[in-house]
């Protein structure tokens, strides 16, 4: 299951949802921006930074990481790459935080007695999605964080749920956003059911939302998965200038309609077929 998509989703759409995580967000929660960001020489990549106001003097920047794969160095790496960071931009702000955020503790690194400094003071915050409770008392937005956890056994039920407190809670003209992160959500979850499915699971029709219309728009009738996959594999041979390899197209051709559309927005930053490959690895290693 593609997270790292989802969470940055989530981010774009509700940036002060980090802070909803935290105990002791800053003041002025509502005007941070989120990003992503890469630190070179040598070249990081860190998932989420949550950027402060910039008419306002030096602020605090908010490094997020989203873990749920166990890593042994992960803490070595989020603290090289925000000190780096942080390092490189010290001008523009004043100090540093960061928020990991685990479906359950069972994830964090193992070996953690280098980083008990860090991990037992202020400035780094762990989030155990499991541990926040009932997800029908959560705020929505971190409510949609714990569905990406649940088991689908618990899924649909909830994503039900969250979809009539949806259209209870929030504002016509914001529903859609929510409306589309529990779809986008569910078929990532549900790889293995047709659209049809999902739809009667939901009670919704998933060709009125973005992640459809998207790909509908390119040429693509009732999110066909095959065309979208040949659409893909022209976009990729026309990029690279050369014809892909059968083992590649049968990997793309097997791809949900979800992560077709997140290849689509890669590929845009692929330079060889190196590249393509690395990000099919990492599919694979994260479903």
């Amino acid at each position: 299951m593609r997270r790292d998509s989802i969470f940055y989703k989530l981010f774009q759409q509700c940036p002060t949802l980090l802070f909803e995580l935290l105990t002791y967000p800053p003041s002025d929660a509502n005007l941070y921006r989120f990003d992503s960001v890469a630190v070179k020489e040598p070249k990081f990549e860190i998932d989420g930074v949550f950027l402060p106001p910039e008419n306002e003097g030096a602020g605090v920047v908010y490094f997020c990481e989203v873990q749920f794969q166990k890593d042994e160095q992960l803490y070595e790496r989020l603290f090289a790459e925000s000190s780096l960071y942080f390092y490189r931009n010290r001008a523009r702000f004043s100090d540093w935080q960061a928020v990991i955020i685990y479906p359950t503790r069972s994830i964090e690194q193992s070996d953690i007695h280098p980083h008990r400094t860090l991990l037992n003071g202020n400035q780094v915050h762990r989030v155990y999605l499991d541990e926040l409770g009932d997800i029908r008392s959560l705020p929505l937005w971190v409510a949609l964080m714990v569905l990406t956890t649940l088991e689908e056994s618990q899924a649909p039920e909830e994503a039900r749920y969250l979809l009539t407190r949806t259209h209870q809670e929030v504002p016509s003209t914001s529903t859609q956003a929510i409306i589309e992160m529990v779809t986008t959500i569910m078929v990532y979850k549900f790889t293995q059911l047709s659209r049809t499915e999902v739809e009667s699971m939901l009670g919704i029709t998933l060709q009125q939302t973005r992640v459809y219309q998207e790909i509908k728009e390119e040429g693509i009738q009732q999110g066909r998965l095959s065309e979208a996959a040949n659409l893909i594999i022209r976009l990729i041979t026309k990029r690279m200038g050369q014809k892909l390899s059968d083992e590649i197209v049968a990997r793309i051709s097997g791809l949900p309609l979800p992560v077709l559309e997140d290849l689509s927005e890669a590929l845009l930053d692929f330079t060889s077929l190196a590249d393509l490959q690395v990000w099919l690895d990492e599919v694979s290693a994260s479903c």
